[in-house]
């Protein structure tokens, strides 16, 4: 079994020492074997990513010395589209930051033992999909497109493209490659899908993308892609 490495970013010691105790509670109750590791603010954090990239789950509080947890985040995001971050923090107006750097979730302090082993079992669900991959062939030659770059997917006639940090063109309906998405892709209409992870708003005839892309919105979709939307990151 994998060991999940977990990060508390933290700058109050008695907050970090409470959390590492539940996310212990936690881990030994899930019978998952964790490394746990604690840093008392952005810099020191950032400092040992550059070295060693490999957590899993970062817990983050956001009011911390030079560095924010927002702006944390940010960085983080620029390369990492897979550690699962959850804001810890005992203020409710970073509500809209947490959705733009694709915070798991966010938990207001003081945080429950129950609320946050609910957030932890989200965190290693999405964990075990955040590497997945479509393989596909394009021309003789094999494709390896990671499902977090994908912004969306576009149907043409007998082809798709995939529109990822390169437009790839595969021969393909999209209703085949719909098969191999997850959870966080929403069907937008007969010939669309989009990456939930990527979506800045949602109006009644269409869905802008964080990069300013618009795609069409069937009518009739709008309350659900919302509610997609917020099921995704509640």
């Amino acid at each position: 079994m994998a060991t999940y490495n977990i990060a508390i970013c933290e700058d109050e010691e008695a907050q970090a020492a409470y959390l590492k105790n539940l996310v212990t509670e936690w881990a030994g109750s899930r019978n998952l074997p964790t490394h746990i590791l604690h840093f008392p603010n952005g810099e020191s954090f950032l400092f040992r990513y550059e070295e060693d990239p490999s957590f899993d789950i970062l817990l983050l509080d956001i009011e911390m010395g030079q560095v924010s947890g927002v702006e944390l985040a940010k960085r983080i995001r620029t390369r990492n589209r897979q550690i699962q971050i959850v804001f810890v923090t005992g203020y409710t107006e970073y509500l809209a930051q947490g959705y733009d750097v694709e915070a798991l979730h966010y938990l207001l302090k003081p945080v429950s033992p129950e609320k946050l082993s609910a957030v932890l079992d989200r965190a290693v669900e999405r964990t075990a999909t955040a590497g997945r991959s479509l393989i596909l062939q394009q021309n003789h030659r094999t494709l390896r497109i990671p499902l977090a770059e994908i912004r969306y997917l576009e149907a043409q006639k007998n082809y798709t493209l995939i529109h990822a940090q390169e437009t790839y063109s595969v021969k393909m309906p999209l209703c085949e490659l719909e098969r191999e998405l997850d959870e966080s892709f929403f069907k937008t209409g007969r010939s669309y899908l989009v990456n939930l992870r990527y979506v800045k708003y949602a109006e009644r005839t269409e869905v802008c993308l964080k990069d300013g892309t618009l795609v069409p919105l069937s009518r009739g979709l709008y309350r659900q892609i919302n509610q997609a939307i917020i099921a995704y990151f509640r």
